[in-house]
Parts: structure tokens; sequence; C-alpha cells
């Protein structure tokens, strides 16, 4: 619109209000102005009401104004140790009248406990008072004399006061606030407080066993944190479990969720759940020669068929449902209302999971719909009378989608208590995704929440167009008038099955880059998130919980938000491929490495150790035309050359050069295991806290898991290992890599 251009200036402070950045500098230092077209993008996007100029100006006020207009804060997060606690509360109070004021708050526990207090206007100070358009505001804080332990509380405030406009009037006002007390720290086990540990890491979807349905699960994670433990390591890292359509090509990377508060199905190890064992039809089934033979060739291929994988986990959970709601859910035994239970903690978030689970299915077979946002207008929104309807319809389908997911929490407490009859510290580290897609579950859920844009990335060098990454953020005004309920719920979820969980693009906690859709990647720019409420409710969750944090903070990260993470004793994510003496490409000694940190070689993101040295990754991105020109080609081949001999530097210095490798300024040797080795030595030597060990790296992996930027041009997420978890156990490479880590590095 016209008017847009001639007021600036009143965008421009709309955006400051609202977090949205003016400007940002990329990973090469070149320093972006965000446009006046994208802050506008941006604002739309937040959903904000900026159709004319006074509408624009109702926001500034709303911003400008709160909370003074709100009465109490939705939400109030602080430390633990500074008490007493003070809740602010703001009163339209006329002058002389504090006298006729009275305050009854009630504080309410999880456990549903309470207590009650009065107070008058005699007893409160007035810390601040302010005119708005004529009238008097004034705050008071309301001190919390109670010593509390860390946990979420809810303050009810009543406030009753004489009225500043109406003589013998009185104003009464009621409202509530979640009060979240939370430590300064996060966990780490007694063990790291001192000592190190080490771990392998792996895509738990590529691993093969003789046993398992074409798709690794959690019986052969089983499998490997025992060999694990047998090895002298102490936890096993995997990709994360959240639920995804399991449908090729969209489908299938496991950071791109339909759901980050539950998992996928495909993970279920079928020979070790008993209702199937006890079921005839799906033995009947399983023995079948169509089911056989089918169930053989997903074995042998060396590509994951997904869709097929969960289609047949599918129907033989479906007979092993029918047998359980016969003779357990009806007849209410002990495993029946074992299930009741978890279906009573799983609460309305499970509810809505599992229903958008069948209605989904519902609208792909009948419709070929698959995105929330392409139903029937009467669907698109859970409360709605059609959904409530469709759900009356399918009850006994959401009830199957539940005990899919109770089924996986089972193995996955299965799972944690083998960690601890290994005495793993640790034991599983688990991954969580910076976000869900927008046509999924968590989204149709809390629509609200979510603004009209996708999350990425500005230009980097692996990447030189940007990131899309396909997923909306959360709308930082919006989640904390829900108390930061979705963002709780997601980290809770996502810590209660492991001894530690890294966190994807831990600067998401900080500034997100928003992309308003119609528009490319470099067209974004950042806005910011209440960062200290964040971590502290990760902090929170984090010792509840007994989870160890790893904030993955790659990328364009400031000094200022790796000091913050450090504060809260969550550990710096340091690859070796970036540990470099910048502006000068040279790796740093090992020394240099932080101790609150865990190091690695690689991510599924990037090449792995094989795959770098032969620039495995570089061909692939110039087959798939990802050079915008020859020139950049060029310059990363040379470049990988270059880092090639500083590696072999690096290695010599340290004494660490296998026995008959070349120097640096001789012809650049092979990948062999033992200079795998050394590589993983180099870390072993750094002070960090953990040591993650790449399972492809060992095993001489060629091909990274997945090629940023790519789809269906690159087999993301589908590669199996070539080696089986019954080989691992007699793999000398993995034993003398484990005796050489156990040197150097005991918990």
């Amino acid at each position: 619109m016209v008017w847009e251009e001639s007021y600036t200036e009143l965008f421009q402070e709309l955006a400051e209000l609202c977090g949205i950045a003016s400007e940002y500098f990329d990973v090469f230092g070149k320093r972006h102005v965000t446009s006046h077209d994208t802050r506008i993008a941006i604002l739309r996007a937040m959903k904000l009401s900026i159709g004319s100029a006074e509408d624009v100006k109702r926001e500034i006020g709303k911003r400008r104004l709160r909370p003074w207009r709100d009465f109490i804060e939705p939400v109030v997060v602080t430390s633990v140790n500074t008490q007493p606690v003070s809740i602010p509360v703001y009163l339209q109070l006329g002058q002389g009248f504090e006298k006729g004021l009275i305050i009854i708050w009630t504080i309410t526990d999880e456990q549903n406990h309470s207590d009650t207090r009065t107070v008058s206007g005699d007893e409160l100070t007035i810390i601040k008072e302010r005119l708005i358009d004529g009238e008097r505001y004034v705050k008071v804080n309301l001190a919390d004399n109670r010593k509390r332990d860390i946990g979420y509380y809810e303050v009810l405030v009543e406030c009753s006061h004489p009225d500043p406009v109406f003589p013998g009037g009185k104003n009464h006002c009621a409202r509530t606030c979640r009060l979240i007390l939370t430590p300064d720290t996060c966990y780490l086990p007694p063990e790291l407080k001192n000592g190190r540990a080490w771990g392998l890491s792996l895509n738990l979807y590529a691993v093969r066993s003789a046993r398992s349905w074409g798709i690794g699960d959690f019986g052969d994670l089983r499998e490997l944190l025992s060999l694990t433990s047998r090895l002298g390591g102490d936890f096993v890292g995997i990709n994360p479990l959240h639920a995804v359509p399991n449908t090729m090509p969209y489908g299938i990377s496991p950071y791109s969720p339909i759901s980050r508060l539950f998992r996928n199905l495909i993970y279920l190890d079928i020979d070790r759940i008993p209702d199937v064992a006890s079921s005839d039809d799906a033995q009947n089934l399983m023995r079948s020669e169509p089911f056989r033979t089918e169930l053989a060739a997903l074995r042998k291929k060396d590509l994951i068929d997904y869709e097929r994988v969960a289609s047949l986990k599918k129907e033989v959970l479906r007979r092993a449902f029918e047998t359980f709601y016969e003779q357990d859910v009806l007849v209410d035994t002990p495993k029946g209302r074992e299930f009741k239970g978890f279906l009573s903690r799983g609460g309305a978030l499970l509810d809505s999971f599992a229903l958008f689970s069948v209605l989904r299915e519902h609208m792909i077979a009948t419709q070929c719909l698959s995105t929330w946002q392409e139903w029937p207008e009467e669907y698109r929104t859970p409360e709605s009378n059609a959904v409530r309807d469709f759900r009356e319809e399918h009850e006994k389908d959401v009830l199957f989608e539940k005990y899919l997911q109770w089924l996986i929490e089972n193995q996955l407490a299965d799972n944690v208590e083998a960690c601890r009859d290994h005495a793993m510290h640790i034991g599983l580290y688990n991954d969580l995704a910076i976000g869900a897609t927008g046509g999924g579950s968590d989204v149709w859920t809390s629509q609200d929440v979510y603004g009209m844009a996708d999350v990425g990335a500005p230009p980097d060098d692996f990447s030189p167009f940007g990131q899309n990454w396909g997923f909306p953020p959360m709308i930082q005004e919006k989640l904390r008038e829900k108390g930061y309920t979705p963002f709780i719920e997601t980290i809770r979820r996502n810590m209660t099955h492991g001894g530690a969980l890294r966190i994807d693009h831990a600067l998401g906690l900080f500034r997100l880059f928003w992309i308003p859709q119609g528009l490319y990647p470099a067209e974004g720019t950042y806005v910011e998130y209440p960062s200290e409420d964040l971590l502290r409710i990760v902090a929170l969750e984090s010792v509840r919980n007994r989870t160890i944090v790893i904030a993955e903070d790659l990328g364009t990260v400031g000094e200022n938000v790796r000091e913050k993470l450090k504060q809260f004793l969550m550990l710096s994510f340091r690859l070796f491929y970036f540990e470099r003496n910048y502006p000068h490409p040279t790796f740093v000694t090992p020394d240099q490495y932080p101790e609150l940190a865990l190091c690695a070689v690689t991510t599924h993101d990037l090449p792995t150790l094989y795959g770098f040295w032969v620039g495995r990754d570089i061909e692939i991105r110039s087959e798939l035309g990802k050079y915008p020109h020859d020139e950049l080609w060029r310059k990363q081949m040379e470049e990988r050359q270059r880092d090639k001999r500083l590696i072999l530097s690096a290695l010599k210095e340290q004494g660490i050069l296998p026995e008959g490798f070349p120097s640096a300024h001789e012809e650049v040797p092979r990948m062999t295991p033992q200079f795998c080795s050394a590589v993983y030595e180099y870390l072993a030597k750094t002070p960090c806290r953990l040591v993650l060990v790449s399972l492809d790296d060992v095993i001489g992996t060629l091909n990274q898991q997945n090629m940023p930027g790519t789809v269906d041009t690159h087999p993301n997420w589908i590669q199996k290992i070539p080696v089986t978890i019954e080989a691992m156990n007699n793999d000398n490479r993995l034993k003398s890599l484990s005796e050489m880590l156990n040197k150097y590095i005991n918990t």
C-alpha cells in the first residue's frame, strides 16, 4: 500500500517492540539490513493487525502499555535462589485510594496444595506509577515469604479497590499467573563434574541386524547400548525419534516431524511386544508366505522403504491391539489399567495427536490431502463440531494410535533400565529437532502460537542460497500468553527417557531466522526470543529429569550466547571440522577446546570422515548443481586439500600421526582405520566432558546421511549402514578405537 512507505518509522518501532532485528551479520561477516518489505511481512506473519496507520499505532500502544493494562503478567520465570519471590501487579488506582485496596492471592503447587493470603493497600509499597490517558496506574509487588522449591505454580490474584472514576464504586478483577521457579544451572551427574565420558553416535533407522524389519529399531538400540557399554562407552547418541509421516520423499526426515511431542512407531521392536505374541491373528499374518517374502525383501534392501516398513508393522500391531483391547481393556486387567493410566497422563496432547493421526490418514485415503491446511475448512480446527463428530465415529482408531505411543514409551523405558543394568551413567543421548512442520499435529493443535513464516538460515559455506527448514516459528508473545506451555511440554517429553538431550540449533533459544511465506531465505531476518526464560525452563526440566543438556551452538553464534549457555551448564557442541584459529584456517590444539563441551568430528548434515577426505560432499553438490559458479566449486576443492594437510600437521604436532604416514608437505595419504583413530585421539586429548564417536566414521561410511538443500535428489535419511550389529561385535576397528579412548577417558 502507498501509505506504508510514509510510515516507515512506525513500522520500525513496532518491529523493534516485536523483537525483529534491524540488521544481522552472516557467517561471512557481511552486514544485512532488514528491508522494509521483510519487516512488514514478518509483522503480518506474527498475525498483527497492520492494515492502516491507526492499526499500527494501536499495536504499538498495546506493547508500550503492557503489562500496565493487563493487571498481571501471564507468566513469571525466576530463580529459586532469589527469594522471596515477587509477583508484580499493575492497578488502575486513583490518588489516595490505596487505603481501600484489598488483594487476596493464592499460590497453588503441582500437587494442588495451596495457601492464600490477604494484604491491604497500607501494607504495600508503590514501586512505580504512571499516567495513561489521564488515569493513574501503579505497580506493586506481592512478596511470597514462603520458601518454595523449583517447579510450576499457579498464582490467582483477586483485587478489590475503590473506583477512581465513580466515587463510592468498587473495582474488582481476578487473574491468574504462572510462576516458574527454576534452578540456575542444568543437571550434570557427579561423574561428569570432574570426569569425562565417550559414546557412540548413530542414526537408529540406518542400523542393520538379522532380526529387525528393514529399519533399525529399539531392539537394535538395546544391543548397541550393551555393545557400547562393553567397550567402555557411557552413552549412545541417536537421531530424533519424533513422529514423521513415513512417506517418501518429504515425510521421512527426523528433523522435520509432524510432532516433537510424540514418537515414530517405525522404531518399535515387534518381537518384544507381548500382545503380538499372544495374538493369533498377528501370528498367522507373520507366518503367511507373502508377509515373510516381503519382510525378507525389506531386510535385504540397502535403502530403507519407510512406507512399506511402517505399513507392515502397523498391520501386525493392529491385530495385536484387537487382542489387547478384548482381553485387557474391556476386562480391566492390571495391564489394561496400566494403559488407562498412560492415557490419563497423556491428557489432551495425546488425545489431539492420536485424533490428528487418524484424521490425517482418513483425509489421505479419501481425498489425497496430507496437510491440515488442505483439509475441508470444518476440519482445520481441533475444537470444531466436525472434528468432534469424527472423533466419536473413530474412537477405537484413535485409541489404537494411543496404544502405539504406549508401546513406544514401554520399550524406551526398557532401554533406559538396560542402561542402568550396564552401569551407564548417561545411557541414551536423545536429539530434539528445532521445530515441527506446519502441516503437522503440533501446529494443528496450537495454531494460535505459530507464525505464518518458515524458520531457516541465511547463506553460508554449505548453503550459498540460504536454507528454509520448512517449519513455522512460535510467536514469542503468544508463547508467553500460554505460560510457555508448548515449550515446556516439548522439552519435558524429550527428556523423559534418556540421560542427555541435544537441542538442535540452540541459537533458537535466543533468536530464530524468520522467512515470511513467499520470500527467499536470503530475504529473511532474525527475531529475538525471551532467552532467559527459555533457558531457565530447560534447566528446570533438566534437573527434574536428571538429563544433561547439549546445546548445538554451531554457525553464527556470538560469544555472548555461548557464555550464557555456559552459565547454565549447557554443554557446547564442538566439531573438529570447525574448531579453527579463525581467521586463519589452522586447527586449534586439543587444549584449546572448552571443558564444558561435547566434541565430535561430524554430524548427519556434514560429511563423514571418509567422505570428507575424498571430497565426496563437494562432488555430490557439484553433480546436483548446488554451486552457482565453478569458481566456488574450485575454491572449496582447494580449501579441502588445504584442510587435509592442516589435519596432518595438527596430528603430527600432537605426536599421534600413525607410523608410516607422510608429513603434511608430502603426498596426502588415503583415509584408513588407523588415521581415523588418530583424529579421534586428537579429540580424546581435549578436556571436553564428552567425546562423541560417529559409527559411520568407524566403519568407513562414505556418504553422509543428509545433504542440506536437497530432498529427493540425494538419498537422504534412507541409507543403511554396510555392517550389521552382529558383525560389529567382532569388528576390530571399533575395538581398537575404544581401547584408545579408554586410555584417555574415564568416568
